[in-house]
């Protein structure tokens, strides 16, 4: 069992009061890729949940479970191991607790690197001192079968929606520039609320900025979504399958269509949550506005146009639970 070496009380966390019952959510959609009705089911899901389940992803099982446990290996360090040469203000390397720069903290800890093989390396460079190739390894190769299953759900999205070319989003993913991210969070066990009425929260309740995201986590839950009226869900775990999110920057392409998920996790009691996060980004030099190619006959465009650095920048200045859209709308 893995544990933070400096548990912060619980009192200074978020509590979330739970009901006893537990029960998971039974209306995620669950997309068979190899099906031909897969385009038309993602759609469907991007404009009523923003959030979905694929199966037959042609990932293998070995590739997360080697991932997961390099991960499970380097969160089990000391403290101390875990924190050298870690990045002060940085948004990158090893963290926890503090998530952002605005006061928002949560029952976790993480691993938070750009995707290029140069950005790879020097984090495990900097941070493991023994055989860092085999962590190094295992991201390289999860982060090469991400973004290309990325761009193939993105593509199946275009093709959904009847627009051409069919790499219209994908692309923004494939230049040398572009700002794609990879997230590993540990959520420790906590005994501090072992007894205790009420979840801590791991992460609190946010909507991704990026285009999409990709999610794939241990056997322990945790993840919840929020539906359409404002109720909180809970997402049963399935180690084997990946969750996709439509992220705020596809939300803004789509002219709305597609709505970004706000989502949180909350921390167990007894048992430790790993996740692997692919955030799909476009450049910073990227304009952002919806795409004429959706745009109907005298339809309102909702958003004004803007650069992914812009928008990246004024999230930075807010909290998780912003909607950081807002000021973006027309």
């Amino acid at each position: 069992m893995v544990v933070l070496s400096k548990p912060a009380p619980v009192e200074h966390m978020s509590v979330i009061k739970t009901p006893k019952s537990n029960n998971f959510f039974n209306g995620i959609p669950v997309i068979d890729l190899s099906r031909p009705d897969s385009k038309a089911k993602i759609v469907k899901a991007c404009m009523e949940l923003g959030f979905f389940k694929v199966v037959n992803h042609g990932i293998p099982t070995g590739l997360m479970s080697r991932l997961e446990a390099e991960a499970v290996k380097f969160f089990s360090l000391s403290q101390a191991e875990k924190e050298r040469d870690s990045g002060i203000g940085s948004p990158f390397g090893y963290g926890s607790k503090t998530i952002g720069r605005n006061g928002d903290v949560g029952w976790i800890e993480y691993l938070l690197m750009q995707t290029n093989k140069e950005s790879v390396s020097e984090t495990f460079k900097a941070l493991i001192r023994d055989n860092p190739d085999a962590f190094r390894t295992a991201v390289s190769e999860y982060l090469s079968a991400m973004k290309k299953l990325a761009c193939e759900i993105l593509e199946m999205m275009a093709d959904g929606l009847n627009i051409q070319p069919r790499n219209v989003f994908s692309t923004l993913l494939m230049f040398e520039e572009s700002d794609n991210l990879f997230r590993l969070n540990h959520y420790p066990p906590c005994p501090l609320l072992q007894g205790r009425e009420g979840k801590l929260t791991g992460f609190a309740e946010h909507t991704d900025p990026q285009i999409i995201s990709i999610l794939r986590s241990n056997n322990t839950s945790g993840l919840q979504i929020s539906l359409r009226d404002g109720s909180w869900v809970s997402v049963p775990s399935d180690q084997k399958s990946f969750f996709i999110n439509v992220g705020d920057s596809l939300q803004v392409l789509t002219n709305g269509r597609f709505r970004s998920v706000r989502h949180r996790v909350l921390a167990n009691s007894y048992k430790s949550r790993v996740s692997m996060i692919y955030f799909g980004g476009p450049p910073y030099t990227q304009k952002l506005a919806p795409l004429p190619l959706l745009m109907g006959e005298g339809e309102e465009c909702l958003y004004k146009e803007f650069t992914w650095f812009e928008y990246k920048s004024s999230a930075y200045k807010t909290k998780l639970a912003d909607n950081r859209l807002v000021q973006f709308m027309k």
